[in-house]
């Protein structure tokens, strides 16, 4: 089964459409850094709620009309106006999360049905839920690769499954040396990431990555391209 996937630069194409009118034009994504789901799109409104960001769940979000370029959210304008305020010049808290899913009577992501209905089991699991682990793409773009014996480029984009709308691979920008390459990662061949020192390492020689599959910006990523890269890597197929 072949999975729709777009960069986050190219999904900054389409206008993203309420029930009843256009939101605006997606900025950037929050992804959660240990699952590297998509939590949150930030909206620019341009005109319609001037000098404002609102945020998208992908729980919200319906079809993408490729002929019209709009991504259909199912939501109303009036719903999502009337959201709180969001600035993006500060990490997103937890408590700007909760008042988010409150506003649209959701229950959060952090709560299991579990704890959602029959409240917490532990101290230590109230502490885990009010970590939020979110990662915006604009902050983490540019973080440079580092393979076991050295420096191999840095992250350009990611490339996003919309039926999961979870980050599936991250795209890399090699150095000059390698005539500008780019090269596609997925988050689970990570070993680290050093989010004060913005590095990203992997468990891999440079010449394994630099002999990697090509990735040219915007190719449709098929299944066939999937098991080349895999194969490439050594590693297992997570559609299996």
């Amino acid at each position: 089964m072949l999975h729709i996937m777009r960069r986050i630069q190219d999904l900054k194409s389409f206008t993203l459409h309420a029930k009843d009118g256009d939101v605006g034009r997606l900025r950037e994504v929050y992804f959660d850094d240990s699952s590297w789901k998509i939590r949150y799109l930030v909206v620019e409104t341009g005109h319609w709620l001037v000098g404002r960001q609102v945020l998208i769940t992908p729980e919200a979000l319906g079809a993408i009309h490729e002929e019209k370029w709009t991504l259909q959210v199912e939501l109303t304008r009036e719903q999502i106006e009337a959201s709180p305020p969001l600035s993006v010049k500060q990490p997103l808290s937890r408590q700007q999360e909760e008042e988010y899913h409150r506003h649209y009577s959701w229950l959060p992501y952090w709560r299991s049905s579990l704890l959602g209905y029959l409240g917490w089991d532990s101290e230590n699991q109230r502490e885990k839920a009010e970590d939020p682990h979110l990662r915006s793409s604009a902050e983490v773009t540019g973080y440079r690769i580092e393979a076991r014996d050295g420096e191999v480029g840095y992250v350009e984009d990611f490339v996003i499954d919309e039926k999961d709308w979870v980050v599936r691979y991250l795209e890399i920008s090699t150095h000059r040396g390698w005539f500008g390459k780019k090269i596609l990662l997925a988050p689970t061949w990570i070993e680290q990431v050093d989010w004060e020192d913005r590095k990203v390492r992997v468990e891999l020689l440079r010449e394994v990555i630099r002999s990697a599959p090509e990735y040219e910006e915007g190719q449709l990523i098929g299944r066939d391209y999937e098991i080349s890269l895999y194969s490439h890597y050594g590693r297992n197929q997570y559609w299996e």
